[in-house]
């Protein structure tokens, strides 16, 4: 049975083939066969188990494969880092002006809020007020300090999340999403459309745990996206602002009377400020903010961007020993002298774009090829910039009326196939 129906699926394939060509047409979408995918090189610094395909294309372009600083020709060289990865581009044009390292794969500590915060963003209501439950509100690590109340607005958690590195608002806006396994399928998902695929999320907070990881590059796209959407750039600009709290925070102020009469109690505002954790808003020119982040595995991380005269520099550096705004502010510096002087040695890429419909009114849906991997397993069907279309590696049949002949010989090809004689090595299914 399992032999006849694979080669009912052939004579199917066959005939939508044929069709296809006898009248001149593109194959249906997913229908052809591509290469497998490009595997970023990376290093075993600081992830175990990274190493990427050798000989594979990179993503980004052939030079960032390297693992050591990858500078430009005929301009000075960039400012020296302690980091063990680094990135320099251009937000706008998408060019890579130096790097260091760029597709290691390291761990991302708090930066990874920035995938968090792309992949919720178009998802979540900024307006809905939920109820963080006690386990958000438990997380440990830097937190805003919520509690199991409803009185928060996905705007304040997302705020929390970018401005003061919020692990319990992480959790809660997961919550609110329909959970923790259903925000890292999310997160993951949206890393492949961006291309970033170095990066790993098992977390929404960032932090450290078993198989999560990024890098220099992948951020720098990360980054890129968040830039394009006006919420993003608002919280990540955002110097000071106000978070909900219970209304029992604080206790109740004694306010005293000018004429020394009695004094009444009045309540404690219902807010708290918050300030951002990013040093250099305010004191960087052109400074737009973005996001750091800090464990002691991970060691110091940051993704920063800035805009002078119309354009915008990201920089981006990974497990940084020590302090790291000078340096940060110095490739910046180096980022805008060099962006329209030099040949850039990458690029970042675009995301992959969404399938396109059908070009025909009367296709019908995909047909999955028996044995073809389930979409989780998209990783050997992938190329650098392009998704499959909808169906995996099935084929589209095209309807057609008046293709009596060619039905006809598609049936007495299945015919025939049906009456082939099992032969040893035939797999039951």
């Amino acid at each position: 049975m399992g032999t006849n129906l694979r080669a009912l699926t052939a004579a199917g394939a066959t005939a939508g083939l044929l069709t296809t060509a006898l009248l001149g047409a593109s194959p249906a979408a997913g229908a052809r066969a591509v290469p497998s995918p490009p595997a970023p090189r990376a290093s075993g610094t600081a992830a175990a188990g990274t190493t990427g395909t050798a000989g594979a294309a990179t993503v980004g372009g052939e030079r960032l494969a390297g693992h050591g600083v990858i500078a430009p020709d005929g301009f000075k060289a960039p400012p020296k880092t302690e980091s063990s990865a680094y990135l320099v581009a251009d937000a706008d044009t998408g060019a890579v002006l130096a790097a260091k390292d760029p597709h290691g794969r390291y761990l991302p500590a708090s930066t990874l809020k920035t995938l968090t915060a792309v992949t919720l963003i178009p998802r979540l209501d900024k307006n809905r007020k939920i109820k963080p439950s006690e386990k958000a509100c438990n997380v440990e690590g830097s937190a805003v300090g919520i509690v199991p109340e409803p009185i928060y607005k996905i705007d304040d958690l997302m705020r929390a999340l970018l401005m003061v590195s919020a692990n319990d608002a992480a959790v809660a806006l997961a919550e609110a999403n329909g959970g923790l396994p259903r925000t890292l399928a999310d997160m993951n998902r949206q890393a492949r459309k961006l291309q970033a695929y170095d990066t790993v999320a098992k977390t929404p907070n960032g932090l450290d745990a078993p198989g999560q990881r990024s890098s220099a590059y992948d951020l720098a796209l990360i980054a890129r996206a968040g830039l394009a959407m006006p919420a993003f750039r608002e919280y990540i600009s955002t110097k000071v602002a106000k978070f909900p709290a219970p209304k029992d925070y604080g206790k109740k102020k004694k306010k005293k009377h000018h004429d020394d009469s009695d004094p009444s109690e009045s309540p404690a505002p219902a807010y708290y400020e918050m300030a951002n954790h990013n040093r250099l808003l305010g004191r960087y020119k052109g400074m737009l903010g973005v996001k750091n982040g800090w464990t002691s595995k991970a060691l110091g991380s940051f993704v920063g961007a800035a805009r002078r005269d119309g354009h915008t520099i990201i920089v981006v550096i990974m497990h940084h020993p020590g302090g790291f705004w000078e340096e940060v502010s110095k490739l910046l510096d180096w980022g805008f002298a060099a962006r329209s002087r030099v040949s850039p040695i990458g690029e970042l890429v675009r995301p992959v774009p969404d399938p396109a419909p059908s070009s025909s009114a009367l296709a019908v849906r995909p047909t999955r090829t028996p044995g073809a991997a389930d979409g989780s397993g998209g990783d050997a069907r992938r190329v650098a910039g392009k998704e499959p279309a909808a169906g995996g590696s099935g084929m589209a049949v095209p309807l057609l009326a008046g293709g009596g002949a060619l039905a006809a010989l598609a049936l007495g090809g299945a015919y025939a196939l049906r009456r082939r004689r099992r032969t040893p090595g035939d797999t039951a299914g």
